[in-house]
Protein backbone atom coordinates (compact mmCIF):
# COMPACT_ATOMS: atom_id res chain seq x y z
CA UNK A 1 0.00 0.00 0.00
CA UNK A 2 1.41 3.42 -0.98
CA UNK A 3 1.83 6.36 1.39
CA UNK A 4 -1.05 8.15 -0.34
CA UNK A 5 -3.35 5.15 0.17
CA UNK A 6 -2.44 4.96 3.83
CA UNK A 7 -3.25 8.67 4.25
CA UNK A 8 -6.64 8.22 2.57
CA UNK A 9 -7.41 5.19 4.73
CA UNK A 10 -6.41 7.09 7.89
CA UNK A 11 -8.59 10.05 6.85
CA UNK A 12 -11.54 7.72 6.27
CA UNK A 13 -11.11 6.15 9.70
CA UNK A 14 -10.84 9.60 11.28
CA UNK A 15 -14.05 10.73 9.56
CA UNK A 16 -15.99 7.69 10.76
CA UNK A 17 -18.72 8.61 13.27
CA UNK A 18 -18.01 8.03 16.93
CA UNK A 19 -19.95 5.41 18.85
CA UNK A 20 -20.96 7.54 21.82
CA UNK A 21 -22.83 4.65 23.45
CA UNK A 22 -19.63 2.60 23.50
CA UNK A 23 -17.74 5.57 24.93
CA UNK A 24 -20.31 5.93 27.74
CA UNK A 25 -20.10 2.19 28.54
CA UNK A 26 -16.36 2.44 28.72
CA UNK A 27 -16.52 5.39 31.11
CA UNK A 28 -19.02 3.59 33.35
CA UNK A 29 -16.68 0.64 33.78
CA UNK A 30 -13.52 2.72 34.22
CA UNK A 31 -11.91 2.96 37.63
CA UNK A 32 -9.86 5.93 38.75
CA UNK A 33 -9.28 9.23 36.90
CA UNK A 34 -8.98 9.08 33.13
CA UNK A 35 -7.86 12.26 31.36
CA UNK A 36 -8.63 13.06 27.74
CA UNK A 37 -8.65 16.11 25.52
CA UNK A 38 -11.03 15.04 22.77
CA UNK A 39 -13.71 12.44 22.14
CA UNK A 40 -11.45 10.78 19.55
CA UNK A 41 -8.72 10.28 22.16
CA UNK A 42 -11.26 8.96 24.66
CA UNK A 43 -12.67 6.47 22.19
CA UNK A 44 -9.19 5.41 21.04
CA UNK A 45 -10.22 5.38 17.40
CA UNK A 46 -7.85 4.14 14.73
CA UNK A 47 -7.93 7.55 13.05
CA UNK A 48 -6.73 9.25 16.21
CA UNK A 49 -3.94 6.71 16.69
CA UNK A 50 -2.83 7.24 13.11
CA UNK A 51 -2.83 11.00 13.64
CA UNK A 52 -0.80 10.59 16.82
CA UNK A 53 1.75 8.43 15.03
CA UNK A 54 2.19 11.01 12.29
CA UNK A 55 2.44 13.93 14.75
CA UNK A 56 4.81 12.20 17.16
CA UNK A 57 6.60 9.40 15.25
CA UNK A 58 8.40 6.75 17.24
CA UNK A 59 12.11 7.19 17.93
CA UNK A 60 11.93 10.86 16.89
CA UNK A 61 13.67 11.82 20.14
CA UNK A 62 16.65 9.53 19.48
CA UNK A 63 19.88 10.95 18.15
CA UNK A 64 20.25 10.53 14.38
CA UNK A 65 23.28 8.71 13.12
CA UNK A 66 26.39 10.87 12.82
CA UNK A 67 25.44 13.40 15.54
CA UNK A 68 26.85 12.95 19.02
CA UNK A 69 26.30 14.98 22.16
CA UNK A 70 29.44 17.09 21.67
CA UNK A 71 28.41 18.13 18.15
CA UNK A 72 24.90 19.03 19.35
CA UNK A 73 26.28 21.32 22.05
CA UNK A 74 28.56 22.97 19.48
CA UNK A 75 25.63 23.74 17.20
CA UNK A 76 23.48 24.97 20.08
CA UNK A 77 26.25 27.28 21.30
CA UNK A 78 26.79 28.65 17.79
CA UNK A 79 23.10 29.45 17.42
CA UNK A 80 23.10 31.34 20.73
CA UNK A 81 26.20 33.27 19.69
CA UNK A 82 24.66 34.23 16.37
CA UNK A 83 21.47 35.33 18.13
CA UNK A 84 23.52 37.69 20.27
CA UNK A 85 24.98 39.41 17.20
CA UNK A 86 21.83 41.53 16.96
CA UNK A 87 23.01 43.41 20.05
CA UNK A 88 26.28 44.24 18.29
CA UNK A 89 24.65 46.32 15.55
CA UNK A 90 25.27 50.04 15.70
CA UNK A 91 22.34 51.83 17.30
CA UNK A 92 21.44 55.47 16.58
CA UNK A 93 23.42 57.89 18.71
CA UNK A 94 21.32 59.18 21.63
CA UNK A 95 22.52 61.93 23.91
CA UNK A 96 21.37 62.30 27.50
CA UNK A 97 21.14 66.01 28.12
CA UNK A 98 20.77 67.32 31.69
CA UNK A 99 18.49 70.17 32.63
CA UNK A 100 20.05 73.59 32.16
CA UNK A 101 17.79 74.76 34.96
CA UNK A 102 16.08 71.83 36.65
CA UNK A 103 12.48 72.48 37.74
CA UNK A 104 12.27 73.00 41.47
CA UNK A 105 9.81 70.17 42.18
CA UNK A 106 11.39 67.61 39.83
CA UNK A 107 13.70 64.98 41.29
CA UNK A 108 14.78 62.19 38.90
CA UNK A 109 13.25 58.90 39.99
CA UNK A 110 10.66 60.51 42.25
CA UNK A 111 7.15 60.74 40.76
CA UNK A 112 5.02 63.86 40.60
CA UNK A 113 1.22 63.91 40.50
CA UNK A 114 -1.09 66.29 38.72
CA UNK A 115 -4.86 66.55 38.66
CA UNK A 116 -6.76 66.35 35.40
CA UNK A 117 -10.07 65.13 34.03
CA UNK A 118 -10.90 62.64 31.30
CA UNK A 119 -14.13 63.11 29.39
CA UNK A 120 -16.11 60.12 28.17
CA UNK A 121 -19.31 60.82 26.30
CA UNK A 122 -18.81 64.48 27.27
CA UNK A 123 -18.82 63.83 31.04
CA UNK A 124 -15.67 64.44 33.10
CA UNK A 125 -13.97 61.96 35.40
CA UNK A 126 -11.57 63.46 37.94
CA UNK A 127 -8.13 61.84 37.93
CA UNK A 128 -4.70 62.01 39.52
CA UNK A 129 -1.89 61.19 37.10
CA UNK A 130 1.52 59.95 38.21
CA UNK A 131 4.35 61.22 36.03
CA UNK A 132 8.10 60.61 35.88
CA UNK A 133 10.23 63.40 34.40
CA UNK A 134 7.15 64.83 32.71
CA UNK A 135 5.88 61.52 31.31
CA UNK A 136 2.53 60.21 32.61
CA UNK A 137 2.88 56.61 33.78
CA UNK A 138 -0.14 55.73 35.98
CA UNK A 139 -3.69 56.96 36.46
CA UNK A 140 -5.75 56.88 39.65
CA UNK A 141 -8.94 58.58 40.76
CA UNK A 142 -8.87 62.00 42.36
CA UNK A 143 -10.17 61.68 45.94
CA UNK A 144 -11.25 65.35 45.91
CA UNK A 145 -13.37 65.01 42.77
CA UNK A 146 -17.06 64.33 43.53
CA UNK A 147 -17.51 62.10 40.47
CA UNK A 148 -14.76 59.64 41.42
CA UNK A 149 -13.80 60.04 45.11
CA UNK A 150 -10.46 58.41 44.35
CA UNK A 151 -11.74 55.55 42.18
CA UNK A 152 -11.42 54.91 38.45
CA UNK A 153 -12.98 52.70 35.82
CA UNK A 154 -11.47 50.59 33.07
CA UNK A 155 -11.70 53.40 30.51
CA UNK A 156 -9.61 55.77 32.62
CA UNK A 157 -7.02 53.09 33.37
CA UNK A 158 -6.67 52.23 29.68
CA UNK A 159 -6.61 55.82 28.43
CA UNK A 160 -2.89 56.22 29.16
CA UNK A 161 -2.18 53.66 26.44
CA UNK A 162 -3.56 56.09 23.88
CA UNK A 163 -0.90 58.64 24.80
CA UNK A 164 1.91 56.27 23.81
CA UNK A 165 0.10 54.60 20.92
CA UNK A 166 2.63 54.36 18.06
CA UNK A 167 -0.23 54.57 15.56
CA UNK A 168 -1.36 57.97 16.82
CA UNK A 169 -1.68 60.64 14.19
CA UNK A 170 1.35 62.94 14.26
CA UNK A 171 1.28 64.80 10.96
CA UNK A 172 -1.06 67.30 9.33
CA UNK A 173 -2.06 65.94 5.94
CA UNK A 174 -4.03 67.03 2.87
CA UNK A 175 -5.36 64.13 0.80
CA UNK A 176 -2.71 61.93 2.41
CA UNK A 177 0.19 64.31 1.67
CA UNK A 178 2.11 65.98 4.50
CA UNK A 179 1.45 69.69 4.81
CA UNK A 180 2.42 72.50 7.17
CA UNK A 181 0.12 74.40 9.49
CA UNK A 182 0.74 77.55 7.41
CA UNK A 183 -0.55 75.82 4.28
CA UNK A 184 -3.67 74.68 6.10
CA UNK A 185 -4.40 78.17 7.45
CA UNK A 186 -3.96 79.65 3.98
CA UNK A 187 -6.38 77.15 2.43
CA UNK A 188 -8.90 77.70 5.21
CA UNK A 189 -8.68 81.48 4.89
CA UNK A 190 -9.88 81.37 1.29
CA UNK A 191 -13.01 79.43 2.27
CA UNK A 192 -13.60 81.67 5.25
CA UNK A 193 -13.49 84.84 3.15
CA UNK A 194 -15.97 83.34 0.70
CA UNK A 195 -18.35 82.48 3.55
CA UNK A 196 -17.98 85.83 5.30
CA UNK A 197 -20.25 87.55 2.81
CA UNK A 198 -22.80 84.72 3.06
CA UNK A 199 -22.95 84.80 6.84
CA UNK A 200 -21.47 81.29 7.00
CA UNK A 201 -24.42 79.65 5.24
CA UNK A 202 -22.15 76.87 3.97
CA UNK A 203 -20.26 76.23 7.21
CA UNK A 204 -21.03 73.21 9.40
CA UNK A 205 -19.30 71.96 12.56
CA UNK A 206 -19.84 68.41 13.83
CA UNK A 207 -18.71 67.55 17.36
CA UNK A 208 -19.36 64.92 19.98
CA UNK A 209 -21.17 65.87 23.19
CA UNK A 210 -19.65 69.12 24.47
CA UNK A 211 -19.64 69.97 28.18
CA UNK A 212 -16.49 72.12 28.22
CA UNK A 213 -17.41 75.76 28.98
CA UNK A 214 -14.29 76.97 27.16
CA UNK A 215 -14.96 75.05 23.94
CA UNK A 216 -18.67 75.94 24.10
CA UNK A 217 -17.80 79.63 24.42
CA UNK A 218 -15.49 79.39 21.38
CA UNK A 219 -18.25 77.74 19.35
CA UNK A 220 -20.75 80.42 20.35
CA UNK A 221 -18.31 83.17 19.29
CA UNK A 222 -17.91 81.40 15.97
CA UNK A 223 -21.69 81.23 15.48
CA UNK A 224 -22.01 84.92 16.34
CA UNK A 225 -19.48 85.73 13.63
CA UNK A 226 -21.17 83.39 11.14
CA UNK A 227 -24.86 83.49 12.15
CA UNK A 228 -26.02 81.18 9.34
CA UNK A 229 -23.53 78.44 10.19
CA UNK A 230 -24.73 75.34 12.05
CA UNK A 231 -23.26 73.37 14.96
CA UNK A 232 -24.26 69.69 15.04
CA UNK A 233 -23.55 67.10 17.73
CA UNK A 234 -23.49 63.32 17.54
CA UNK A 235 -22.43 60.66 20.03
CA UNK A 236 -22.57 57.06 18.75
CA UNK A 237 -23.60 55.66 22.13
CA UNK A 238 -25.55 58.78 23.05
CA UNK A 239 -28.15 59.64 25.65
CA UNK A 240 -30.92 60.94 23.40
CA UNK A 241 -33.59 58.86 25.16
CA UNK A 242 -32.55 60.30 28.53
CA UNK A 243 -32.69 63.87 27.22
CA UNK A 244 -35.99 63.49 25.44
CA UNK A 245 -37.52 61.63 28.37
CA UNK A 246 -36.63 64.50 30.70
CA UNK A 247 -38.12 67.00 28.27
CA UNK A 248 -41.33 64.96 28.05
CA UNK A 249 -41.64 64.95 31.84
CA UNK A 250 -40.57 68.52 32.64
CA UNK A 251 -40.95 70.45 29.39
CA UNK A 252 -37.24 71.21 29.07
CA UNK A 253 -33.85 69.54 29.04
CA UNK A 254 -32.35 68.85 32.44
CA UNK A 255 -29.76 66.67 34.14
CA UNK A 256 -30.74 63.83 36.50
CA UNK A 257 -28.40 62.56 39.21
CA UNK A 258 -28.86 60.08 42.04
CA UNK A 259 -27.79 60.00 45.68
CA UNK A 260 -27.77 56.28 46.42
CA UNK A 261 -26.57 56.80 49.98
CA UNK A 262 -30.21 57.64 50.79
CA UNK A 263 -31.74 54.66 48.95
CA UNK A 264 -32.86 51.50 50.75
CA UNK A 265 -34.48 49.90 47.68
CA UNK A 266 -33.21 50.33 44.11
CA UNK A 267 -34.85 49.00 40.95
CA UNK A 268 -32.64 49.05 37.84
CA UNK A 269 -34.65 48.80 34.62
CA UNK A 270 -32.16 47.66 31.98
CA UNK A 271 -29.70 50.08 33.57
CA UNK A 272 -26.06 49.12 34.15
CA UNK A 273 -25.58 52.28 36.19
CA UNK A 274 -22.81 50.79 38.37
CA UNK A 275 -20.50 50.14 35.41
CA UNK A 276 -21.30 52.52 32.55
CA UNK A 277 -22.69 55.98 32.05
CA UNK A 278 -22.08 59.34 33.74
CA UNK A 279 -21.45 59.04 37.46
CA UNK A 280 -21.09 55.25 37.40
CA UNK A 281 -17.90 55.31 39.49
CA UNK A 282 -19.51 57.45 42.20
CA UNK A 283 -22.74 55.43 42.05
CA UNK A 284 -20.86 52.15 42.51
CA UNK A 285 -19.05 53.56 45.52
CA UNK A 286 -22.30 54.81 47.11
CA UNK A 287 -24.21 51.57 46.51
CA UNK A 288 -21.40 49.32 47.72
CA UNK A 289 -20.91 51.56 50.76
CA UNK A 290 -24.47 50.77 51.84
CA UNK A 291 -23.79 47.04 51.51
CA UNK A 292 -20.87 46.93 53.95
CA UNK A 293 -22.49 46.17 57.28
CA UNK A 294 -19.80 45.87 59.95
CA UNK A 295 -21.85 46.16 63.13
CA UNK A 296 -25.41 46.26 64.41
CA UNK A 297 -25.21 50.03 64.62
CA UNK A 298 -24.59 50.44 60.89
CA UNK A 299 -27.35 51.52 58.56
CA UNK A 300 -29.49 48.86 56.98
CA UNK A 301 -28.12 47.22 53.85
CA UNK A 302 -29.88 48.32 50.68
CA UNK A 303 -31.68 45.94 48.32
CA UNK A 304 -31.08 45.98 44.60
CA UNK A 305 -33.56 44.63 42.03
CA UNK A 306 -32.55 44.34 38.38
CA UNK A 307 -34.76 43.79 35.34
CA UNK A 308 -32.60 43.53 32.24
CA UNK A 309 -32.36 42.00 28.80
CA UNK A 310 -28.63 41.20 28.85
CA UNK A 311 -26.33 40.22 31.75
CA UNK A 312 -24.59 43.25 33.26
CA UNK A 313 -22.35 44.03 36.20
CA UNK A 314 -25.25 45.70 37.98
CA UNK A 315 -27.43 42.63 37.45
CA UNK A 316 -24.68 40.38 38.81
CA UNK A 317 -24.61 42.44 42.02
CA UNK A 318 -28.40 42.55 42.35
CA UNK A 319 -30.18 40.68 45.15
CA UNK A 320 -33.00 39.78 42.75
CA UNK A 321 -32.72 39.69 38.96
CA UNK A 322 -35.33 39.15 36.25
CA UNK A 323 -34.36 38.55 32.62
CA UNK A 324 -36.78 39.98 30.05
CA UNK A 325 -36.46 40.62 26.31
CA UNK A 326 -36.16 44.31 25.36
CA UNK A 327 -39.63 44.33 23.80
CA UNK A 328 -41.19 43.44 27.16
CA UNK A 329 -39.47 46.05 29.31
CA UNK A 330 -41.95 48.89 28.55
CA UNK A 331 -44.81 46.51 29.36
CA UNK A 332 -43.17 45.61 32.67
CA UNK A 333 -42.83 49.30 33.48
CA UNK A 334 -46.49 49.95 32.72
CA UNK A 335 -47.51 47.03 34.90
CA UNK A 336 -45.33 48.38 37.71
CA UNK A 337 -46.91 51.84 37.36
CA UNK A 338 -50.37 50.27 37.59
CA UNK A 339 -49.36 48.26 40.66
CA UNK A 340 -48.03 51.41 42.32
CA UNK A 341 -51.37 53.10 41.55
CA UNK A 342 -49.80 55.93 39.58
CA UNK A 343 -52.58 58.37 38.55
CA UNK A 344 -53.58 58.06 34.91
CA UNK A 345 -52.22 54.51 34.46
CA UNK A 346 -54.97 51.89 34.08
CA UNK A 347 -54.78 48.46 35.68
CA UNK A 348 -52.91 46.03 33.46
CA UNK A 349 -54.29 42.91 31.83
CA UNK A 350 -53.17 40.60 29.07
CA UNK A 351 -54.30 42.91 26.27
CA UNK A 352 -52.64 46.02 27.74
CA UNK A 353 -49.11 44.67 27.89
CA UNK A 354 -48.50 45.02 24.20
CA UNK A 355 -47.57 41.34 23.97
CA UNK A 356 -49.56 38.42 22.57
CA UNK A 357 -52.14 37.06 25.00
CA UNK A 358 -50.33 33.72 25.25
CA UNK A 359 -47.10 35.41 26.37
CA UNK A 360 -48.43 38.44 28.22
CA UNK A 361 -46.47 39.52 31.24
CA UNK A 362 -49.44 39.13 33.59
CA UNK A 363 -49.68 35.45 32.58
CA UNK A 364 -46.06 34.63 33.35
CA UNK A 365 -45.95 33.42 36.96
CA UNK A 366 -42.25 34.11 37.52
CA UNK A 367 -42.41 37.66 36.14
CA UNK A 368 -45.70 38.33 37.95
CA UNK A 369 -44.22 37.23 41.29
CA UNK A 370 -41.14 39.37 40.71
CA UNK A 371 -43.32 42.36 39.83
CA UNK A 372 -45.54 41.94 42.89
CA UNK A 373 -42.62 41.56 45.31
CA UNK A 374 -40.73 44.52 43.81
CA UNK A 375 -43.76 46.81 43.87
CA UNK A 376 -44.56 45.85 47.48
CA UNK A 377 -40.97 46.60 48.56
CA UNK A 378 -40.99 49.95 46.75
CA UNK A 379 -44.26 50.93 48.45
CA UNK A 380 -43.03 49.88 51.88
CA UNK A 381 -39.90 52.00 51.49
CA UNK A 382 -41.65 55.05 50.06
CA UNK A 383 -39.28 57.99 50.37
CA UNK A 384 -36.27 55.63 50.46
CA UNK A 385 -36.89 53.83 47.15
CA UNK A 386 -35.84 54.76 43.61
CA UNK A 387 -36.17 53.44 40.05
CA UNK A 388 -33.24 53.88 37.64
CA UNK A 389 -34.09 53.61 33.90
CA UNK A 390 -31.56 52.45 31.34
CA UNK A 391 -30.39 54.71 28.54
CA UNK A 392 -31.77 52.35 25.89
CA UNK A 393 -35.36 52.60 27.12
CA UNK A 394 -37.59 54.85 24.97
CA UNK A 395 -38.19 58.49 26.03
CA UNK A 396 -41.74 57.66 27.11
CA UNK A 397 -40.37 55.10 29.58
CA UNK A 398 -37.99 57.68 31.03
CA UNK A 399 -40.84 60.16 31.46
CA UNK A 400 -42.90 57.48 33.22
CA UNK A 401 -39.99 56.67 35.56
CA UNK A 402 -39.73 60.36 36.48
CA UNK A 403 -43.41 60.26 37.45
CA UNK A 404 -42.93 57.04 39.43
CA UNK A 405 -39.94 58.42 41.33
CA UNK A 406 -41.99 61.49 42.20
CA UNK A 407 -44.84 59.28 43.43
CA UNK A 408 -42.36 57.26 45.53
CA UNK A 409 -41.06 60.42 47.17
CA UNK A 410 -37.57 60.06 45.69
CA UNK A 411 -37.52 63.39 43.83
CA UNK A 412 -35.48 66.01 45.66
CA UNK A 413 -33.78 63.52 47.97
CA UNK A 414 -32.51 60.51 45.99
CA UNK A 415 -33.27 61.84 42.50
CA UNK A 416 -31.74 65.27 41.95
CA UNK A 417 -32.49 67.47 38.94
CA UNK A 418 -30.35 70.35 37.72
CA UNK A 419 -29.61 72.37 34.62
CA UNK A 420 -28.02 70.36 31.80
CA UNK A 421 -24.31 69.67 32.01
CA UNK A 422 -24.13 69.75 28.21
CA UNK A 423 -23.39 73.11 26.65
CA UNK A 424 -26.12 72.71 24.04
CA UNK A 425 -28.42 69.71 24.64
CA UNK A 426 -30.13 68.58 21.43
CA UNK A 427 -31.66 65.51 19.87
CA UNK A 428 -28.38 64.28 18.42
CA UNK A 429 -29.88 61.71 16.06
CA UNK A 430 -32.07 64.42 14.49
CA UNK A 431 -29.11 66.82 14.41
CA UNK A 432 -26.97 64.33 12.46
CA UNK A 433 -29.82 63.57 10.07
CA UNK A 434 -30.22 67.31 9.40
CA UNK A 435 -26.49 67.60 8.62
CA UNK A 436 -26.62 64.67 6.21
CA UNK A 437 -29.61 66.21 4.43
CA UNK A 438 -27.75 69.53 4.03
CA UNK A 439 -24.64 67.78 2.66
CA UNK A 440 -26.66 65.68 0.25
CA UNK A 441 -28.46 68.80 -1.00
CA UNK A 442 -25.19 70.67 -1.64
CA UNK A 443 -25.78 73.34 1.01
CA UNK A 444 -22.47 72.66 2.81
CA UNK A 445 -19.25 74.21 1.53
CA UNK A 446 -17.01 73.41 4.53
CA UNK A 447 -17.45 70.70 7.14
CA UNK A 448 -15.25 70.61 10.25
CA UNK A 449 -15.44 67.37 12.27
CA UNK A 450 -14.01 67.92 15.77
CA UNK A 451 -13.31 64.48 17.23
CA UNK A 452 -15.29 61.32 16.64
CA UNK A 453 -15.49 58.96 13.69
CA UNK A 454 -18.94 59.42 12.11
CA UNK A 455 -18.04 57.61 8.89
CA UNK A 456 -17.60 54.47 10.98
CA UNK A 457 -20.29 54.81 13.64
CA UNK A 458 -23.07 56.94 12.09
CA UNK A 459 -26.31 55.02 11.39
CA UNK A 460 -25.90 53.04 8.19
CA UNK A 461 -29.21 54.19 6.71
CA UNK A 462 -27.96 57.82 6.64
CA UNK A 463 -25.09 56.96 4.22
CA UNK A 464 -22.95 59.61 5.89
CA UNK A 465 -19.79 59.01 3.84
CA UNK A 466 -21.62 59.33 0.51
CA UNK A 467 -23.19 62.62 1.55
CA UNK A 468 -19.89 63.95 2.93
CA UNK A 469 -18.13 63.47 -0.42
CA UNK A 470 -20.37 66.23 -1.83
CA UNK A 471 -18.74 68.78 0.50
CA UNK A 472 -15.84 70.62 -1.21
CA UNK A 473 -13.68 71.08 1.91
CA UNK A 474 -13.75 68.49 4.70
CA UNK A 475 -11.61 68.86 7.84
CA UNK A 476 -11.15 66.21 10.54
CA UNK A 477 -9.49 66.71 13.93
CA UNK A 478 -8.73 63.37 15.55
CA UNK A 479 -6.24 61.30 17.51
CA UNK A 480 -5.90 58.75 14.71
CA UNK A 481 -6.15 58.55 10.96
CA UNK A 482 -9.36 56.55 10.88
CA UNK A 483 -12.22 55.95 8.44
CA UNK A 484 -13.38 59.57 8.67
CA UNK A 485 -9.87 60.85 7.88
CA UNK A 486 -9.85 58.83 4.67
CA UNK A 487 -12.92 60.71 3.45
CA UNK A 488 -11.66 64.16 4.52
CA UNK A 489 -9.56 66.67 2.61
CA UNK A 490 -7.57 67.73 5.65
CA UNK A 491 -6.63 65.71 8.74
CA UNK A 492 -5.28 67.49 11.81
CA UNK A 493 -3.69 65.49 14.68
CA UNK A 494 -5.44 66.07 18.00
CA UNK A 495 -3.66 66.44 21.33
CA UNK A 496 -4.29 63.70 23.89
CA UNK A 497 -6.06 64.87 27.04
CA UNK A 498 -2.95 64.03 29.09
CA UNK A 499 -0.86 66.46 27.05
CA UNK A 500 -3.48 69.21 26.66
CA UNK A 501 -4.49 71.98 29.06
CA UNK A 502 -8.01 73.34 29.27
CA UNK A 503 -10.96 73.30 31.64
Amino acid sequence: MSERDRELEGAARAAAPLDLAAVRRRLETARGPEYWRSLEELAGTAGFQDLLEREFPRQASEWPEGLDRRRFLQLAGASLALAGLSACTRQPLETIVPYVKQPEQLVPGRPLFFATAMTLGGYAHGLLVESHEGRPTKIEGNPDHPASLGATDLFAQASILGLYDPDRSQLLTELGEIRTWKQFVAGLANRRRAQQALGGAGLRILTETITSPTLAAQLRVFLERFPKARWHQYEPAGRDNVRLGGRLAFGRFLETRYDFTRADVILALDADFLVTGPGSVRYARDVIGRRRVRSNNDARMNRLYAVESTPTGTGALADHRLALPPSRLPAFLLALAADLALPGVPAMDASATGAPATGALSLEPRAARFLAATAADLKRQRGRAVIVPGETLPPEAHALVHALNHALGASGSIVLHSDPVEAEPVDQAASLAELVDDMRSGRVDLLAIVGGNPVFNAPADLHFSEAMLKVPMRIHLGLEEDETSEFCTWHIPEAHYLEAWSD
